[in-house]
């Protein structure tokens, strides 16, 4: 079991390099259009010693703007309205941006740190088609379950806290007191809950589900409506809601966990003995993309150990660099295995479910997921 810290500090100083840009780099178009989840580029507004976005901008003459998303769906849809240069996505919206055409193949050639990569992501199947390449890996990490520690005097064993109605350990139900998260994908987090509870439905695979387990995930999800008091999306709504409106269990991102503990609130996170579902993001390049120099050189810069570092303490992520885990004084020495770095076969990451699946014959496909959860968070 494994419980997030907060891994803020005040000192901005490391002995890894800053980010530098080679001289004579190709001439930028003057700016960058980037699709992001909240966190993941920070220029200093929120705390200054988390910046890795000025010292590119002067060095590359590239101005950097940034479209937050809360969704992989939400992603998607932006991409597909078109203006932007590039996308942190999740792998629940990367091969889906790659058949729909909206994303182009990128040639790590021209990206020199592509071989600082962790093996263990450089040919993962959420970015790589037929050999090619089609992003560059950003962060990884579990959804952890974020609980407060006034209620909870030990962390939760199970996702059960959330997903079935029961008494917390200080004695009142978690109806009203628990949260989801507004995205068809988290019926996956409900087949996860199954492969343990009712092992006998035969799940293998969270994200490949036939008829009777994809049912049963549902069940699930229609029990646990009641016990809502939102489905979230939006993160900074989720830290005001177990700040203010008496929630205290949900699935969460280890960025809203960081933000809570940083300003002395109760809460902290585990990963229950069920595991996790989880996200391993990649930077992919828009089909097209109207400053791609600018862009191959924010591609380049993302894989710069410090920003690695400073983003995976930042977001209480995973860096996709492993040299980042070493010399970095906001993430630590600790950083990296105090957020799971060896906990990557826990996590099942997150990736679009399909018919023709590799469990079973056949599996229930990403648009019925998408309607039936609406449906779910409308009580049906």
């Amino acid at each position: 079991m494994r419980i997030f810290k907060v891994l803020l500090a005040t000192a901005c100083s490391a002995s890894i390099a800053a980010p530098s840009f080679a001289a004579g780099a190709a001439k930028g178009e003057g700016q960058v259009d980037i699709v992001a989840w909240p966190g993941y580029i920070e220029r200093g507004e929120s705390d200054k010693a988390y910046d890795w976005v000025t010292a590119f901008e002067k060095e590359t003459g590239c101005k950097v703007n940034v479209k937050t998303a809360g969704t992989s769906d939400e992603m998607v849809a932006l991409m597909n309205e078109g203006g932007f240069d590039l996308v942190t996505a999740s792998g629940d919206a990367s091969l889906r941006l790659v058949a729909g055409k909206r994303v182009q193949e990128i040639d790590p050639k021209r990206i020199p740190s592509w071989k600082t990569v962790d093996e263990r992501l450089q040919n993962a199947p959420w970015h790589t088609v037929d050999g090619k390449h089609y992003g560059v890996p950003y962060q990884w990490g579990p959804n952890v379950l974020m609980y407060n520690s006034s209620v909870f005097k030990d962390p939760p064993k199970s996702w059960s806290v959330v997903f079935e109605e029961q008494n917390l350990p200080d004695g009142k139900s978690n109806k009203g007191r628990v949260q989801a998260y507004d995205g068809a994908i988290y019926i996956a987090d409900a087949a996860l809950y199954l492969m343990a509870k009712k092992p006998e439905l035969g799940i293998k695979d969270p994200y490949e589900l036939n008829e009777d387990q994809y049912k049963a995930a549902l069940d699930v999800l229609r029990k646990q409506h009641p016990l809502i008091q939102r489905y979230w999306h939006d993160a900074n709504a989720q830290v005001d809601d177990f700040k203010n409106e008496g929630v205290v269990a949900s699935g969460s991102w280890p960025f809203q966990v960081n933000l809570l503990a940083s300003d002395k609130k109760p809460v902290a996170s585990t990963v229950p003995d069920e595991g996790a579902t989880g996200w391993a993001d990649t930077t992919m390049m828009a089909a097209g993309a109207k400053h791609p120099t600018c862009a191959y050189l924010w591609l380049e810069h993302s894989l710069n150990p410090k920003v690695q570092g400073d983003v995976a303490a930042w977001f209480g992520s995973l860096p996709a660099v492993p040299a980042a885990c070493k010399g970095n004084a906001l993430l630590t020495d600790d950083g990296c295995k105090t957020n799971g770095f060896e906990n990557f076969s826990r996590i099942k990451f997150w990736k679009t479910p399909v018919a023709k699946c590799a469990s079973q014959q056949t599996c229930v496909p990403y648009y019925r997921w998408v309607t039936d959860y609406i449906a779910v968070i409308g009580g049906r």
